[in-house]
């Protein structure tokens, strides 16, 4: 098994399909505030439709961190519930 970090393309779409559930955690805020940094406010994350259990994971994450200003689930030809919109703060300036 290969332990060496994924290289991600930071353009405002995370696909969670490759990944496990424990390297979501840590994977998610660290996308989003590369994200932030790269001016990228909105943010498109894929975590399938599934049972639902990883969409219920992710909005319990993304409702815990600051930088979130909003989320929701994306309309039926962004993914559906197959995939959740989020709004990102600007990085403050000072």
């Amino acid at each position: 098994m290969d332990d060496d970090p994924v290289s991600l393309p930071i353009d405002g779409m995370l696909d969670l399909h490759a990944f496990l559930p424990g390297e979501i955690t840590t994977l998610v805020p660290d996308y989003l505030e590369a994200c932030r940094e790269r001016g990228i406010l909105q943010v498109r994350i894929v975590h399938g439709k599934g049972t639902g259990t990883l969409r219920r994971t992710i909005h319990a994450l993304l409702s815990r961190l600051p930088e979130v200003a909003s989320f929701r689930t994306a309309p039926e030809d962004a993914g559906g519930w197959g995939a959740t919109l989020v709004v990102l703060r600007p990085p403050s300036r000072g």
